[in-house]
């Protein structure tokens, strides 16, 4: 369930999330000038001069204005101006170490909201050197990493995490934790690992307080698509499917629907529609996303692979009219797609034109197995014998 975070909700991933929409879909001319229109509305009522500058070099036909820009910079230096005079003031009085740290996390959290990517960044640095208090440094680089997350500087934020993952292991609470899965979670879907990020989107969905990075269905969004593609089908039924959390979302995040469709027909193996659900989530939920538009096309490989391998795994050999029929697409199309995954391995089968048939090769499992148990056995040997080694060495074997 969604427990709302008493986190401030800054820097806002929802202008982020505009303007990748601008910049990198197809919208039509009505829809962009709408979602610029909307930008720049938030942009005014919040005052966020820097991302208002910012936008003016990354937005082709962005409706810059000077005036409107020196106006809302005039807001922001004044608050500035004050924040700065505070620090100065508890910078010049004896034993005020703590109200210096706390006036610069105010300093650092407003250039936060105004979206001053860099002298945020600049100024979180300066306080994570006045503070020594673990969880108080978490919060700071998860701030930190929101701010990379917002201009999707990925690897920054993998560093980001890697401090805070140090920091945890000394001492983070459950709910710091828990933060911290969510963020992970993100990043790793971002970079594509996606069996790493399925394990910690699921379990986040439980616990989930992390409303200042994305919302709750989008979460489950991202947990789906993690796990639709990375879990075996037993997993699936039972993280994803049977899942309390996903079900519970089922009426109230219709936007959704076709990658619970596309992981159900997947499950139950309905093949004649799996294209088209696979195609709605392609159009729907990929590639209008930010994290994972890059990474589109490769899940649209994967999980035809998948499927396909999922319906070979019950036959010795099929027909190809009879599968391309179950899935509902030409034979020419299910021959060319087949011989993408076949050459590398990632399908156990060989296409015999002349008959016109597609016949399974899965590799040999128990001999592998019986591989595996020899090699394993062999390694605890060894272990077994450095020990003995050892104890002989230390004369512990004596008797007295």
């Amino acid at each position: 369930m969604e427990i709302e975070s008493d986190l401030p909700k800054f820097p806002d991933y929802k202008l982020s999330e505009q303007q990748f929409l601008i910049q990198h879909t197809n919208l039509s001319n009505e829809e962009r000038t709408s979602l610029i229109n909307e930008l720049v509305n938030t942009i005014k009522t919040e005052n966020l001069a820097p991302y208002y500058k910012y936008l003016q070099n990354e937005i082709k036909d962005f409706p810059y204005d000077e005036s409107t820009y020196q106006q809302l910079a005039s807001e922001n230096d004044e608050q500035i101006t004050e924040l700065k005079s505070k620090i100065k003031e508890a910078e010049g009085e004896e034993e005020t170490e703590l109200d210096v740290t706390t006036t610069t996390t105010k300093l650092a959290e407003y250039y936060t909201k105004i979206i001053d990517r860099v002298n945020a960044l600049e100024t979180f640095k300066k306080v994570l050197e006045l503070t020594s208090d673990t969880g108080k440094k978490i919060d700071h680089l998860l701030t930190m990493a929101r701010i990379n997350f917002f201009f999707n500087d990925l690897p920054q934020v993998g560093k980001d995490l890697d401090q805070i993952s140090n920091l945890i292991e000394k001492g983070g609470d459950w709910e710091r934790r828990n933060r911290y899965k969510a963020y992970n979670g993100i990043y790793q879907l971002a970079t594509r690992n996606f069996g790493e990020a399925a394990k910690l989107l699921i379990d986040s969905l439980a616990t989930f307080t992390s409303t200042e990075l994305c919302s709750y269905e989008q979460i489950a969004h991202y947990a789906i698509v993690a796990g639709v593609i990375s879990l075996d089908r037993v997993d699936l039924k039972i993280k994803i499917i049977d899942s309390p959390e996903i079900l519970s979302i089922y009426s109230s995040a219709p936007k959704l629907e076709p990658i619970l469709n596309l992981t159900n027909s997947l499950y139950t193996c309905q093949y004649n529609c799996f294209f088209e659900y696979l195609l709605q989530t392609y159009d729907q939920l990929l590639v209008p996303n930010k994290y994972l538009q890059p990474h589109a096309n490769y899940f649209l490989r994967e999980m035809r692979c998948k499927a396909y391998g999922q319906l070979l795994e019950s036959y010795k050999s099929l027909s190809s009219k009879s599968m391309a029929q179950q899935f509902n697409i030409s034979e020419d199309f299910l021959d060319q797609d087949l011989c993408r995954f076949i050459p590398n391995k990632k399908l156990h089968c060989v296409i015999d034109k002349v008959n016109g048939i597609i016949e399974t090769n899965r590799p040999d499992n128990k001999n592998n197995q019986y591989h595996l148990l020899i090699k394993q056995g062999d390694g605890l040997l060894t272990k077994l014998q450095k020990y003995g080694a050892a104890v002989k060495l230390s004369g512990a074997e004596r008797v007295v």
